[in-house]
C-alpha cells in the first residue's frame, strides 16, 4: 500500500473514529505520519495509540525498527508483537518476557513507569513482599551462573532457601 500523499510504501495506517460517517483510514509513510501526528491545535493525548505512535516517532524511531518490531515472534504461543498491537492482548505468559522491551517502552509511555506502584489497605500491614524478593534473587542467581561466579550463585541459593523456609514457616 502506498503513502496517500506521495508514492512512498505506507508504513502508518491509522483509523480515525471522529468522522460521523464511519471510520476513516489515512495511510502514510513515516515523514507524512510525523507531520499527520502532530497537526491540530494539541499534541494526541499519551495514553492514545496516536499518542504513542507520535511519542515513538519524535524519539526518531525509523520504520524499519517498527518492522522488526511487529515480525518478532513468541516461541510459545506464536503471537507476534503486530498482532499484539492489533488486538491489545497477549498470547501467554511467556509474552512478557519474549516482548519486554517492547511492552516496558509502551507502559513508560503510557504509565510513566516501568514499575506498578501500587498501595495497599490500611488495615493490611504486611512485611516487604517476599515473593518480588525470591524472583528478583532468583534472576541474580542466573546471572551469576551465565558468569560463572559459582560462589555468589551459591550464597544467592542460600539465602532463596533461607526465605523460602521462613516463609513456610509463617504460613
Amino acid at each position: 500500500m502506498k503513502c496517500q500523499h506521495c508514492e512512498r510504501p505506507a508504513t502508518f495506517h491509522i483509523t480515525e473514529l471522529t468522522e460521523p460517517t464511519g471510520p476513516h483510514i489515512v495511510h502514510l509513510c513515516e515523514e507524512h505520519a510525523r507531520i499527520y501526528l502532530s497537526q491540530g491545535s494539541e499534541p494526541p493525548a499519551p495514553n492514545t495509540l496516536a499518542g504513542i505512535l507520535a511519542k515513538q516517532l519524535q524519539l526518531d524511531q525509523t520504520a524499519e525498527q517498527l518492522a522488526k518490531q511487529d515480525k518478532k515472534t513468541c516461541p510459545v504461543c506464536g503471537i507476534t508483537f503486530a498482532e499484539f498491537r492489533k488486538v491489545g492482548r497477549l498470547g501467554c505468559a511467556y509474552d512478557y518476557e519474549c516482548f519486554k522491551e517492547e511492552l516496558e517502552q509502551l507502559l513508560v509511555n503510557v504509565h510513566g513507569s516501568r514499575h506498578h506502584q501500587g498501595k495497599r489497605p490500611s488495615r493490611h500491614v504486611a512485611p516487604p513482599d517476599r515473593q518480588q524478593e525470591l524472583i528478583q534473587l532468583r534472576r541474580q542467581m542466573q546471572e551469576a551462573i551465565s558468569r560463572e561466579e559459582y560462589e555468589r550463585a551459591g550464597e544467592i541459593r542460600d539465602r532463596i532457601r533461607q526465605l523460602e523456609e521462613d516463609q513456610e514457616q509463617a504460613d
